[in-house]
């Protein structure tokens, strides 16, 4: 029904207008007696064989949304009605940022994938802990931090260090996002002594506290081999607690949609289909160098049930999904909860 009748007239709009559109329709229906319970009911598998622990956390099944869908956590309760086992918020920053000109997120529908230049949009992090103080639902939440557009890199921790203080008695893990493509040399921190640096600063930050609490690297998927293996380095040596693989891409390769609309779009990162199979290579490649036991979260081109149990057997212990959660709407969580439970892991 999603694909067929909704999708298609969510898809007569302008994406970022529907997006929000959305949000504010399925907060008044929430609101509605009722309503809430009957999308639970009919969105939610449960099933103790779908549970996972992992980073000192019980996730109730392994199928997340990844950070960028509800930046702001103004979500939260509704979001979880859909059976996710867990929500990344953010990526949150200090200070409230517009994020780029738009229009700035696109459809590619023949290739079932996006492209979005939002350039960290936010309200901030005092914002996002308002509504987190409001929230009912008991879902595991995470929370994407990274920089302002304004700060240097090399005053990049103090943003990541006051977005960690001011989360921190509101989520369940963090995530150091030093991979998007749309914050001007944003990646540049992915190089191998700054990031040395950065995480050994956030997970100081974390174990000096009374309760510490996993801290996660997201990554993007056009690294090479080289910096591959300097990540991993990075990653054992200063006790990051996990890896999340991968971001968008600023890959156009392999697209169906005529390459002169490609142009017409210009630069963001691409999620979708035609990051499936980069992202679960990067993932074996993490899994094969970290050890089994290693914690990874994999995201990135999920577009059917098939493709989570791949990502899933690729190496990942966990797995998040937004491109996918447009394309083929709430039902999608439920759908990837019965193929994992029929399938052999």
């Amino acid at each position: 029904m999603y694909r067929f009748l909704v999708r298609p007239f969510l898809f007569l709009f302008a994406p970022e207008t529907i997006h929000y559109l959305t949000f504010k329709t399925l907060r008044f229906a929430c609101k509605v007696p009722g309503i809430a319970g009957m999308l639970r009911n009919s969105f939610t598998l449960k099933d103790k064989r779908l549970g996972k622990t992992i980073l000192g956390l019980h996730f109730p099944n392994p199928v997340g949304l990844a950070a960028g869908f509800d930046k702001d956590a103004k979500l939260i309760d509704e979001l979880s009605c859909f059976g996710f086992g867990f929500i990344e918020i953010g990526t949150l920053t200090p200070i409230g940022q517009p994020g780029n000109e738009l229009p700035r997120l696109f459809r590619l529908p023949e290739d079932q994938a996006l492209i979005n230049r939002m350039g960290f949009n936010n309200g901030g992090v005092v914002e996002a802990v308002r509504h987190l103080k409001n929230r009912k639902s008991n879902v595991i939440v995470g929370g994407n931090i990274g920089k302002n557009k304004s700060t240097p890199n090399e005053n990049a921790f103090e943003d990541y260090r006051k977005c960690f203080e001011i989360l921190y008695p509101h989520v369940d893990y963090f995530v150091v996002n030093v991979s998007s493509p749309n914050t001007p040399n944003l990646r540049a921190l992915q190089d191998k002594e700054p990031l040395k640096k950065l995480l050994t600063q956030v997970q100081e930050l974390s174990m000096g506290k009374e309760k510490s609490k996993p801290v996660l690297l997201k990554i993007a998927p056009d690294l090479n081999e080289g910096q591959l293996n300097d990540i991993v380095e990075i990653l054992l040596e200063t006790k990051t607690d996990g890896v999340i693989a991968t971001n968008t891409t600023v890959s156009r390769e392999g697209l169906i949609t005529a390459q002169n609309e490609i142009n017409k779009i210009g630069e963001g990162g691409l999620s979708g289909k035609p990051l499936l199979n980069r992202s679960n290579e990067v993932i074996s490649f993490l899994r094969a160098n970290l050890g089994k036991d290693y914690p990874i979260i994999g995201v990135g081109g999920i577009m059917s049930s098939k493709d989570a149990l791949e990502k899933l057997k690729a190496g990942a212990d966990l797995i998040q999904i937004y491109t996918g959660f447009i394309y083929e709407g709430p039902g999608f969580i439920k759908r990837i909860n019965k193929h994992l439970l029929k399938s052999t892991l």
